[in-house]
């Protein structure tokens, strides 16, 4: 973490005038060519405060930061992060750790940017979102600082640390066991926005059946006619892609039930990471968070470790797959 003193040798100044200009004293007299050079010091080393800077230079104080670029913070347990939260504060618990939670998550970039310089008041910093702000999480990565986001990041050349889930692999899964049923045309209804998941969730499928057709919703409804054309055009199944809003299964489900179709009868519905209990695979939610938090204490001290790790994800058979009706 840079000091005072290297903003003071950078800038060509006194450690005093530094201390004067971040403590923000106003009666002291200064150049104000001085104080902006300070303060552009400042900013390019990323300095902060630290709540425990009269310990020893590398002590550590056993509070790990976490920054979840949400206006609101989940504590709802119907909130679909929830689980990855009390996965987060469960392990910091049994390891004697602290947490600290950053905001800044909304308003100008430059606040958001500040925000995240100030993580580095922790020993290291949970970052979690769909997000990666390029340049100042560029900044703390290039400066040694201990950092995890949670979900895959490709980000930066794939220098960001993370622990995520593998949905190519559980993804591959739930259509080969489709194919292993009989299935052969298969439609995959995914949504219109981009993430590594949503990339990651695709790529498992068309690596397992190729010949699957894509359709991305254009809104938060999926015309009934279009599912009855797809039965009529020889469709037997259904795979979703599963997000943390569920709008695509929403759209799938209520256009399957508004054409009166039974599921798995005249249907079979997969959802990749889905509701709990709905055919697919289940996202380990709890477990992703546990291991965020022992991967950033192993960054943090120094150990031996996989900077970037994918979870299994374990199958979820359900009720809604089944043989394709015509093979019956």
């Amino acid at each position: 973490m840079p000091r005072q003193a290297d903003i003071a040798r950078i800038a060509g100044v006194s450690q005093a005038a530094v201390s004067v200009v971040l403590g923000g004293k106003q009666t002291v007299r200064m150049a104000e060519s001085t104080r902006l050079r300070i303060l552009e010091v400042a900013e390019d080393l990323g300095y902060v405060p630290h709540p425990v800077a009269k310990r020893l230079a590398h002590s550590r104080s056993n509070l790990l930061g976490l920054y979840t670029f949400r206006t609101a913070f989940p504590t709802n347990e119907a909130d679909i992060y929830h689980p990855i939260l009390s996965g987060v504060e469960a392990e910091a618990a049994s390891l004697g750790q602290d947490l600290i939670l950053f905001t800044g998550t909304s308003g100008p970039e430059a606040r958001q940017e500040a925000a995240i310089r100030r993580t580095r008041m922790a020993d290291g910093c949970l970052f979690f979102g769909r997000e990666v702000p390029e340049a100042p999480v560029a900044r703390l990565v290039d400066a040694g600082f201990p950092l995890v986001y949670i979900g895959r990041r490709p980000e930066l050349g794939g220098r960001i640390p993370y622990v995520g889930a593998d949905y190519v692999a559980a993804s591959a899964e739930v259509l080969e066991r489709l194919i292993g049923l009989g299935h052969r045309k298969i439609r995959y209804v995914r949504e219109p926005d981009e993430a590594p998941s949503s990339e990651d969730r695709l790529l498992g499928v068309l690596q397992a059946a190729p010949d699957t057709e894509v359709v991305r919703l254009d809104g938060p409804a999926l015309p009934v006619d279009a599912v009855r054309s797809w039965l009529a055009d020889g469709v037997t199944a259904l795979v979703v892609e599963g997000t943390d809003t569920g709008t695509a299964y929403r759209a799938v489900r209520t256009a399957v039930d508004a054409a009166g179709l039974a599921v798995p009868d005249d249907l079979s519905l997969a959802v990749l990471g889905g509701p709990p209990g709905v055919s697919g695979f289940e996202v380990p939610m709890q477990e992703m968070g546990r291991h965020a938090v022992r991967l950033l204490i192993e960054l943090i001290t120094d150990q031996a470790t996989t900077p970037q790790q994918l979870l299994w994800c374990p199958p979820v058979a359900g009720r809604e797959v089944g043989p394709p009706r015509s093979t019956e």
